[in-house]
């Protein structure tokens, strides 16, 4: 095959201040709630995790922002170079150059990352998901890659005294910490995804696992219409629930981290968990009402995590 050479490399011309300074305001823009989360961390994390969300962002946008319709797989694998590029020392601009100073910093295996890209892969050559198996893939790839790459920079505490908080049962725990990042970023994106079906369906795209749409007698036709009936709600009940397991799961890990990363974390988990019991005060209405948590509830969960992560 013709390999046609690359273009010259040139080094972008901004201090890393300013490179971490542009990761901070994308953070704060486009998330808001995660971003909210971030400022309870030490400066040399919160800094390491905007570069890390911003690189992810920009790698979702591919597939799902305003030039989507532009992307094709040979976008990715050029992506994934440029991805190379960033782990070789190499960034191209200011955004990168923020990721390959965290990487001089933190271990960050480049696995995830490319794990990631599989993901939007996925996102190209497939709008349906036959099996809940099929659909945690995806949701590995997408947001369980997440909880890899802040683990990293998080960093777990194996002489954690969190044996004697009264919510751990260590017991019961369920793999490893990595399992639990990962769970947490799984929870998040089944989060996600029951918030956005009826955005998705507008798209052409439908991530509920079609067995379980055949499970409760809820069909594709019921979706487009955007049926609201004891079906869809014996449907979304279900949904919720497994995602509420995987947050589950999350939870325990969340104690062994290194203490100054736990506030943050217990943060973040709560708020994006209560989306969960927004839908279900909308009646499972996901088609006209898009769920969030309102500012002052927020607030209100910032001392209860705090809590939780002190004990």
């Amino acid at each position: 095959m013709l390999q046609l050479p690359r273009a010259e490399y040139v080094p972008p011309l901004v201090s890393l201040d300013e490179a971490y300074e542009l990761c901070r305001q994308v953070t704060a823009t486009y998330a808001k709630t995660f971003y909210l989360g971030t400022l309870l961390m030490p400066p040399a994390k919160r800094r390491a995790i905007w570069a890390i969300y911003v690189w992810c962002r920009r790698t979702d946008e591919l597939v799902d922002g305003p030039q989507a319709a532009t992307t094709t797989l040979a976008t990715l694998d050029e992506w994934e170079a440029r991805l190379e590029d960033i782990f070789s020392g190499r960034p191209h601009d200011a955004m990168d150059l923020a990721l390959t100073a965290t990487l001089e910093h933190y271990p960050l295996n480049i696995q995830p990352f490319r794990d990631m890209i599989a993901g939007q892969r996925m996102d190209l050559r497939r709008s349906r998901y036959e099996t809940f198996a099929e659909l945690e893939l995806y949701c590995y790839r997408v947001a369980g890659t997440v909880g890899l790459m802040s683990l990293e920079v998080m960093g777990g505490d194996p002489y954690s005294d969190r044996l004697c908080a009264p919510w751990v049962d260590p017991y019961q725990a369920k793999g490893t910490l990595k399992d639990q990042a990962i769970a947490l970023g799984i929870a998040n994106q089944l989060t996600n995804i029951l918030r956005d079906v009826g955005e998705d369906m507008r798209r052409g795209r439908i991530y509920l696992p079609l067995e379980d749409l055949a499970a409760f007698n809820y069909t594709e036709e019921d979706l487009q219409r955007g049926v609201i009936d004891d079906r869809w709600r014996a449907l979304m009940r279900f949904q919720i629930q497994r995602a509420r397991q995987f947050y589950r799961e999350a939870e325990v890990g969340v104690a062994y981290l290194e203490r100054d990363a736990r506030w943050p974390v217990w943060s973040a988990l709560m708020l994006y968990r209560q989306i969960l019991d927004v839908i279900e005060a909308n009646d499972y209405d996901v088609f006209n009402r898009r769920a969030f948590v309102s500012d002052w509830r927020k607030l209100l969960f910032i001392p209860v995590s705090w809590l939780k992560a002190s004990f």
